[in-house]
């Protein structure tokens, strides 16, 4: 079956079984493989992507079920010039990685949650970002992190 989209800016247009996941077509189809791929039961949130500006676990969606959908990655995100944008800035800062495996996803995550609560506690952060595991920092630069950005994208 032919799907087209729009993923980092890019209209694309892939053939594909009816069975791809939307994970698989942006690593294995497109190359982008900022997208990790942690336990395929939607259950980690490395896989998570923006699907029309909320975030969503591409392991858990269909390639056909984003037809027409603008997909953005981790990729997708820094400046042409490698800029990056205001919340992996953030990540890098606050020292909120530590191997990095799950980053891609909570700072996709991240971003969505600034956009939906701009002002939100580092409470509330946590219970927002309850869907991205990260077996390594702790959570707390996480916050942190996420706290530097929303800043910054309201800046």
């Amino acid at each position: 079956m032919q799907v087209s989209l729009n993923v980092n800016g890019k209209a694309v247009t892939l053939d594909a079984a009816p069975n791809t996941l939307l994970v698989q077509a942006i690593r294995e189809h497109m190359q982008l493989t900022g997208t990790h791929v942690g336990c395929d039961t939607a259950q980690c949130g490395a896989c998570t992507v923006l699907m029309n500006g909320s975030s969503v676990k591409s392991c858990n969606v269909l390639l056909a079920q984003a037809q027409g959908a603008h997909i953005t990655t981790i990729e997708g995100l820094a400046q042409a010039d490698g800029t990056l944008h205001p919340m992996q800035a953030a990540f890098k800062e606050c020292h909120g990685l530590q191997c990095g495996f799950c980053t891609p996803g909570m700072v996709m995550s991240a971003i969505d949650l600034c956009h939906k609560k701009p002002d939100a506690s580092a409470h509330e952060i946590r219970d927002m970002l309850e869907g991205n595991l990260c077996r390594c920092t702790g959570y707390q630069n996480i916050v942190l992190a996420v706290q530097q950005g929303a800043a910054a994208m309201k800046a």
